[in-house]
């Protein structure tokens, strides 16, 4: 039987939004729905916050987490996640005196994936029997072939050549990682040191589950798509809209 882990790395220092993965989210600590997530999807033996906030631990505590220590490295705003996800890991099995084998690092700034999503990205990453995957989403009403960058003086640099003379129904698809589920087999995972390892692979998701809050502006879209998700489906929460967010979503 496979042993899964789920890391929610949430540290206190945030600076764009102060206390950002507790602040409050359509009705819940924004840390709260990615606990409730992980937690209905019934794949885990170990929901594990990871933080170095005492106060941010409370809450994971409150809202059914594991939190038994403190991150005791990889704390400051230069560790990369994948780092702290790694020294959680760590601890967690020293102190359980388990091995896990597989990880799913589960940003909390990313309260609009549900239990479906996760349930979908574990259906294909076991499926195919991926050593990491990366959730991501497609772009959509805006198209990145036309991106560009601007001097000071508003001269354009077009960064794909000759895409902004194409229409966009002959460009392709272009995707974008978001934070909201990331798995990774625990050996393999420990050797590259990243999600990124060797080989990894994508699992497209709903573009409204995958909002990743960074700073205010984030926010205010994220909480209009817990709005419109409340009034589509008539419930309180987020976790009724299955139909837009797993089983048909390409990987």
């Amino acid at each position: 039987m496979v042993a899964r882990i789920a890391i929610i790395p949430a540290r206190g220092g945030s600076k764009r939004i102060p206390k950002k993965n507790i602040a409050p989210f359509a009705g819940k600590p924004m840390l709260a729905w990615t606990i409730a997530a992980a937690r209905d999807s019934g794949l885990f033996d170990r929901i594990v916050v990871s933080t170095d906030s005492e106060e941010i631990a409370d809450v994971g505590r409150a809202h059914g987490a594991d939190v038994p220590f403190l991150r005791d490295t990889a704390a400051d705003d230069h560790a990369p996640v994948s780092e702290a996800v790694l020294a959680a890991l760590a601890q967690a099995e020293d102190h359980w005196g388990q091995r896990y084998d597989t990880v799913a690092q589960l940003m909390p700034n990313c309260p609009l994936r549900t239990a479906a999503d996760i349930a979908h990205a574990v259906q294909v990453f076991d499926a195919e029997d991926r050593q990491f995957q990366i959730s991501v989403f497609r772009f959509g009403w805006m198209n990145p072939w036309w991106a560009m960058k601007v001097d000071d003086d508003g001269r354009p640099a077009t960064m794909f050549e000759g895409a902004v003379k194409q229409r966009s129904q002959d460009l392709g698809s272009l995707f974008c990682p978001t934070g909201a589920i990331w798995l990774a087999r625990r050996d393999p995972l420990a050797a590259a040191g990243t999600f990124y390892g060797p080989d990894h692979r994508v699992c497209e998701m709903a573009w409204e589950s995958a909002v990743d809050i960074d700073d205010y502006e984030d926010m205010n879209m994220a909480r209009a798509v817990a709005a419109m998700r409340a009034g589509d489906t008539g419930a309180n929460d987020m976790k009724t809209d299955v139909t837009k967010t797993g089983d048909d979503a390409p990987c």
